[in-house]
């Protein structure tokens, strides 16, 4: 069974402030800012949804089918994927934008100014689904507007199952369009602000999305996870990280763990486990793709997180 994941493909710039905003921003002069913070530390990480989603799930021994598109300064990005034999034949080169990529600069106090560029993002419709024939299995992750839908579209005609995962790209969609996501995918996963967000929108409840989708998934940080099915609500445990470092990605990494679970035909119970314990392997390391495990060593901290195996 082969996975296409469509979504984002970034660089992530991450910059440290050594000090805080507020000694350098003037409230009454808020009117006319115009501030530049002297950025000594500075890291420059590979991301976006569906790499980071890819990276995880070939950590867990798949073979998967990431669909993207990246800009001209894509070298590097394509140089990692080489190292981890990640496939880049669903992955489209723009010579004339650059990759999405993010800025963001973190001060003393936690606090962050970010800046986002969608560059070649902007043009992921361009990628058809159907060129991706082994596809067996899919998710729509956030990306260009026009590329989720039409990716969402295609998928539905094409009777693929997918997972919805609209993410951070969820308020650009108003709610006819995301009911008619809904209505095309297979399942459902958000987090817990998402959710709320989902519901406001689309007017429909948990009771509304089991009759449309095979399963909702809803995710809430270190309060673990709830999968809604037909039939059952599970409660899904988080996993206990050995240390909390950084918590960007593991939403995709617990996304991951969820693709696993369906292209291995696992129980839900089991395969929001494996997906929890995805989450908190990736918040022990700094950026999205710098952990790593054997799979004979993520079944040996599945068992010691959860007392069995799978």
């Amino acid at each position: 069974m082969a996975a296409l994941i469509c979504g984002s493909i970034a660089y992530d710039n991450i910059m440290v402030f050594p000090d805080s905003f507020k000694n350098h921003i003037l409230p009454e002069q808020i009117h006319i800012l115009n501030v530049a913070f002297l950025v000594p530390e500075m890291r420059r990480e590979f991301g976006g949804c569906a790499l980071n989603i890819a990276y995880n799930l070939k950590l867990l021994g798949e073979d998967p089918l990431p669909m993207g598109t990246a800009g001209s300064d894509f070298h590097p990005y394509q140089d990692w994927l080489q190292r981890w034999s990640i496939r880049g034949d669903h992955i489209r080169v723009l010579d004339d934008v650059f990759t999405a990529q993010a800025f963001i600069t973190t001060d003393l106090d936690d606090n962050q100014i970010t800046a986002f560029h969608p560059g070649a993002m902007n043009f992921s419709h361009l990628n058809k689904i159907a060129d991706a024939a082994d596809a067996t299995l899919a998710m729509v992750s956030p990306d260009g507007r026009e590329g989720m839908l039409t990716h969402a579209a295609d998928l539905a005609e094409r009777d693929i199952p997918f997972i919805f995962d609209p993410g951070q790209g969820l308020p650009m969609f108003n709610g006819e369009e995301l009911r008619c996501f809904v209505e095309q995918a297979t399942w459902v996963t958000v987090n817990d602000y998402e959710w709320q967000l989902l519901k406001e929108r689309t007017g429909w409840d948990i009771a509304d999305l089991k009759q449309r989708v095979d399963a909702l998934i809803v995710t809430r940080g270190d309060k673990g996870s709830l999968i809604y099915t037909r039939d059952e609500e599970l409660e899904i445990p988080a996993a206990k990280p050995s240390a909390v470092v950084d918590p960007t990605g593991c939403g995709d990494a617990y996304r991951a763990g969820l693709l696993f679970g369906l292209m291995r035909n696992l129980d839900w119970k089991t395969t929001g486990r494996i997906a929890s314990l995805m989450g908190a392997i990736k918040i022990e390391s700094h950026g999205t793709q710098n952990h790593h495990f054997t799979e004979p060593e993520f079944a040996q901290r599945y068992r010691a997180s959860f007392g069995e195996i799978f």
